[in-house]
């Protein structure tokens, strides 16, 4: 077990390895800590605008230089709608009303599970009320490009996660079937 806790972080103790709540975990056995290790959670925007779906080229790893959908970790005081939302603007700079779940996938590219990702299925806002109105996405933060593409358009040779590709190949045939 590769855990980030060596000593007790309430007295300082080494701690050791365990049984508790049905697993093995570390523990204090001075004054009864338990290091449980909590998974990281991602959330993700699956952005569509009419016939066209938004990926981003990863700035960092796993995945770098590879298209993915926009995503990001959520801080410990967020919600994931909030997460989903400040993440958009952050790696894209758009606005996005979440519709509804569409998955929960493992987060891709490391060698344990880590933690989860949660796909939300988006739909792009007008940048300001008037007809006409469009939002351009402009790539920030760890993403170094970020562009609409077609069902035909989709680079799916560079797509940095199989779960991505599968949310895209989802979006398309739901395309071509009336559903999207």
């Amino acid at each position: 077990m590769n855990d980030a806790f060596i000593y007790c972080p309430r007295c300082g103790a080494p701690l050791a390895e365990g049984f508790a709540f049905g697993r093995a975990r570390r523990l204090c056995r001075y004054c009864g800590f338990i290091a449980f290790r909590d998974p990281k959670v991602a959330v993700g925007g699956l952005i569509s605008d009419g016939g066209r779906i938004l990926l981003v080229r990863r700035g960092s790893s796993p995945g770098l230089g590879l298209w993915a959908l926009p995503a990001g970790y959520m801080d410990n005081d967020e919600m994931p709608e909030g997460a989903l939302l400040r993440e958009m603007r952050e790696e894209t700079g758009l606005s996005v009303q979440p519709l509804r779940l569409e998955g929960i996938v493992p987060l891709a590219g490391w060698r344990e599970m880590r933690g989860i990702l949660l796909i939300y299925r988006c739909r792009l806002l007008a940048a300001d009320h008037s007809p006409g109105s469009e939002q351009v996405p402009a790539a920030a933060d760890d993403v170094t490009e970020a562009r609409w593409f077609t069902p035909g358009e989709v680079p799916w040779a560079e797509i940095a996660f199989e779960s991505t590709a599968d949310l895209v190949r989802k979006w398309a045939a739901e395309l071509v079937g009336g559903a999207g």
